[in-house]
């Protein structure tokens, strides 16, 4: 029966670390930034996605009611649209 070993089981000892160079910080930094950047994007297209989804179908709605005479398209259209922009937000955002 043998015994577990007291010794890491890595590929051998780590190199001490250094610290970084001016170069590598400033390439951290400027990878942070477009992190930044690209989330910041996703928020305001978000809000975009909720603002337009009703604000077009329900002019399709209303649109649609005009013509047909009706007076109830104009919220189907909003709901719908609403509907639709948070259907797109989940799949284009919280899917991954």
């Amino acid at each position: 029966m043998s015994t577990p070993s007291a010794q890491p089981s890595g590929p051998g000892p780590e190199e001490p670390t250094r610290p970084p160079t001016a170069a590598e910080q400033e390439e951290a930094q400027e990878r942070l930034k477009a992190v930044n950047r690209r989330e910041s994007d996703s928020a305001w297209k978000s809000v975009a996605y909720l603002l337009t989804g009703p604000l077009v179908y329900g002019g399709l709605g209303a649109l649609a009611d005009h013509w047909l005479g009706t007076s109830w398209l104009v919220g189907v259209g909003i709901v719908g649209g609403m509907a639709l922009s948070l259907y797109l937000i989940w799949f284009r955002y919280g899917t991954h």
